[in-house]
């Protein structure tokens, strides 16, 4: 039930069912984290659910409601440090280069203000052109721009400075023997 009335909306079923991966995996990029990633979507898809009738854009508005919501997050916790008495276990780095790659990315990603990485993760991983952004983070076109501008640049300096270690190429390994 939702403000009072029950919603058994057969299109909110199969529009979840459809695009909930989707939905998941654009989460992670805004968020960096799987469990994070789930209760954003959860609490977008809740939203959307209440004014699921009048919306025209589903997918558009539930990802309105995933950068506003976790622009909103970010403001109440700020950059908060958390103490633990214990250091947490780090996992194994994977040797594939894919995944090596998609580290740095994501490590990039990371380190980028909340409105430049939700402007690069729906413009480069949601292809949506400029204007759709503008329309989706309630801001204007040239802002989307420099945001984007803004956040290449400083994830190609991330990039460069803090290079991780890749697996030689066989091609490599002939050019450092001659």
């Amino acid at each position: 039930m939702v403000m009072g009335r029950r919603v058994d909306d057969a299109d909110f079923r199969e529009f979840v069912e459809v695009r909930y991966g989707d939905l998941l995996r654009t989460a992670y990029l805004l968020t960096g984290t799987r469990d994070t990633a789930q209760d954003l979507v959860h609490d977008a898809l809740l939203k959307a659910m209440r004014h699921w009738r009048t919306v025209d854009e589903p997918m558009a508005y539930v990802r309105r409601v995933m950068v506003n919501e976790r622009t909103s997050r970010w403001r109440r916790l700020g950059l908060r440090e958390l103490l633990t008495a214990a250091v947490p276990d780090r996992s194994r780095p994977d040797s594939t280069e894919a995944v090596v790659v998609r580290d740095e990315l994501q490590a990039a990603l990371d380190r980028l203000p909340v409105r430049m990485r939700a402007v690069l993760v729906l413009r480069y991983w949601e292809d949506l052109s400029e204007a759709e952004i503008a329309k989706t983070m309630g801001c204007s076109v040239g802002t989307v721009k420099s945001q984007a501008a803004r956040g290449l640049a400083r994830m190609r300096e991330v990039l460069r400075l803090a290079p991780v270690a890749r697996p030689a190429v066989r091609g490599e390994l002939m050019r450092e023997r001659a």
